[in-house]
């Protein structure tokens, strides 16, 4: 789409070579002996030597060549290489000047021999058994619902921050942040400035109802302001959505941690769904928030351990790293652009900003945390941590992701052909960094994937809980406590048996397919949340006519319309918020003795105090 240029040139002629050789993956190409011309005009013909046998490998990130082994074969000229079943063919073609071959030779990239070694699987032997010791050791704590899905209300301020920004800073993101930017720029930097913004109309705006209205969970809220519905539709929309993310969070990590480590697939699946379903049974929400802070020191830290190895073996260090960076467009930030189909300026800062409102002010797991701290100015305290830990930690990994590009283009031949994309990162660590440290960052990331799926258990078994609790009325307050165990214990098997399900059968498409699916929701969502909060018009009636309709205006967008992914979130919360409050007009607003308070209200109340 954007026209030809230029690759790098060739190290040595290849004429006449098979035609480039594409292996699994789509980051490298072969090319197979071919005439370097050395022979050129030899005689006499019947004693030609025939032509080199070196394998020239391209890398398509980092546009380099590398010399990647040599044929054990006569090199074959005037031949195509072809893919057939995962592997090269190269049927016959001429072995010396008019002479061919009738042999035909196969090549199939070599699996990854995993160097991780016996320190590093002590170190992350060490790192997993300190979690079921924090679960155990909070698990003295749990004496009720309120203590298992909100920690008693005593988890200080900067802990639950950390908590917010770990859930947030998945396996799968901290692999696919340094990922894309080693392939591409930092176009996606933007995202995260959204995030800041997000933080303050989260803290004056949504916060003050979540906390001054006594709430286990947030869709408690909308049956206050709506209609029971309205709550309904909530809960069901969230824990469709985590149903479908708790066995993706494990799966998708697990193979590229199995990749670099050589852990068995279904092992390290097994590993992390059963070791978070147990400290978070054991140790509910204290244990899920504490693994967090946990899980981002570790993570942090070695992304900065990373940062600093790969400056030691850069000529010229950071400047090395930036020199080639702004060489090659690697930093490039801004795209000046009103096109909504590509990541310009105004689509990564709306679209994220619109899009954000989901898991920031409709989603459980991260609004749980709010309700965790003792008071709304201390819930306040961990928003605002949340937004100073997202910059600088989005500097160190997308810098990182430069630095992975600047490392790989220096030493190409280090670079592992066939492996997903976000591998880039755990295949740097299991190469550079030190034994036992490389351990204990991997330990991060599988720490990483489990608290993705210890968030969804926790937080979906608290809306469980509580609707049934809303049905079944009276009862002790140990039979819900012993609901909850119950549910979060399921919850875990479920996802980890799902994550087992995609290993076995290969369902990657269709279960990105289903999330797809669900993803349609998450914009109505907040959209409903945004409605409550912000318009005394709207009625419970009209909000559903917008959530309905908003769910059709983002299935249109992402099937027939060539919209960027970042503006989807934005059109599901946009046509809730005009759709349900235009269809609330029809059917009045309540008298204004009943009409519930929102955010004008509030702000008129404060300045009457």
């Amino acid at each position: 789409g954007r026209g030809w240029e230029p690759i790098a040139d060739l190290p040595r002629p290849a004429v006449a070579a098979p035609s480039p050789a594409p292996v699994i993956g789509n980051r490298h190409f072969y090319v197979i002996g071919g005439d370097d011309g050395e022979k050129a005009g030899y005689e006499p013909l019947s004693e030609h030597p025939g032509f080199p046998r070196e394998i020239l490998g391209y890398h398509t990130v980092t546009d380099t060549w590398t010399e990647a082994g040599k044929t054990p074969f006569d090199s074959m000229v005037t031949v195509p290489a072809v893919t057939w079943d995962e592997r090269i063919v190269l049927p016959g073609g001429e072995v010396r000047p008019g002479v061919r071959t009738t042999e035909v030779w196969t090549a199939e990239r070599r699996p990854l021999e995993p160097r991780f070694g016996f320190a590093n699987f002590a170190a992350l032997s060490l790192y997993l058994l300190a979690l079921i010791g924090m679960g155990v050791y909070f698990s003295r704590f749990q004496t009720g619902t309120g203590e298992f899905f909100l920690a008693g209300r005593t988890i200080p301020w900067w802990a639950a921050g950390i908590s917010v920004f770990g859930t947030q800073l998945s396996a799968i993101t901290f692999m696919a942040i340094p990922a894309q930017v080693y392939a591409a720029d930092w176009t996606y930097f933007l995202a995260q400035v959204a995030i800041v913004l997000v933080a303050p109309v989260v803290v004056f705006c949504y916060l003050p109802f979540y906390r001054r209205v006594e709430l286990t969970t947030i869709y408690e809220y909308l049956e206050r302001r709506f209609n029971l519905a309205a709550r309904l539709f909530g809960n069901a929309a969230f824990c469709l959505l985590h149903f479908g993310r708790m066995g993706i969070v494990l799966f998708l990590p697990a193979i590229v941690l199995t990749t670099v480590t050589g852990i068995d697939l279904q092992a390290a699946i097994l590993v992390m769904g059963g070791l978070a379903t147990l400290y978070t049974v054991l140790g509910g929400i204290r244990a899920v928030i504490w693994t967090d802070v946990i899980q981002v020191v570790v993570l942090t830290g070695g992304a900065l351990l990373s940062l600093i190895i790969i400056t030691v073996h850069i000529p010229g260090g950071v400047g090395g790293i930036i020199e080639t960076g702004q060489a090659d467009d690697k930093f490039r930030t801004f795209n000046w652009t009103w096109d909504a189909t590509v990541a310009g300026v105004w689509v990564v800062l709306l679209g994220n900003f619109l899009s954000n409102l989901t898991p920031y002010t409709a989603d459980q797991t991260v609004a749980q945390r709010y309700l965790t701290t003792r008071d709304e100015r201390e819930a306040g305290r961990s928003i605002w941590t949340n937004a100073v830990l997202t910059i600088p930690n989005a500097l160190v990994f997308f810098f990182l992701g430069t630095a992975l590009y600047v490392f790989y283009k220096h030493n190409p031949g280090m670079m592992e052909p066939g492996l997903p994309g976000d591998a880039v990162f755990p295949l740097f660590i299991s190469q550079a960094l030190p034994a036992g440290i490389a351990g204990i960052v991997v330990a991060g990331l599988f720490a990483a994937s489990m608290s993705s799926l210890d968030s969804s258990m926790n937080s979906v078994a608290a809306s469980l809980t509580v609707e049934y609790r809303r049905m079944r009325g009276s009862a002790p307050e140990q039979h819900y406590f012993r609901t909850a165990r119950v549910l979060t214990l399921l919850l875990g098997v479920f996802g980890t048996v799902a994550a087992l399900i995609i290993a076995t059968l290969d369902l990657e498409a269709l279960w990105e397919a289903y999330m797809q699916m669900i993803g349609l929701f998450g914009g109505s969502l907040a959209g409903l949340f945004a409605l409550g909060v912000f318009s005394t018009r709207a009625n419970g009636l009209g909000a559903m006519i917008g959530a309905v309709v908003s769910v059709a205006a983002v299935y249109v967008a992402q099937a027939h319309t060539p919209l960027h992914f970042f503006l989807y979130g934005a059109v599901g919360v946009l046509t809730t918020v005009v759709v349900g409050y235009f269809a609330s007009l029809p059917f009045g607003a309540p008298p204004a003795s009943e009409r519930p308070t929102n955010f004008w209200s509030m702000l008129r109340d404060n300045k009457k105090a």
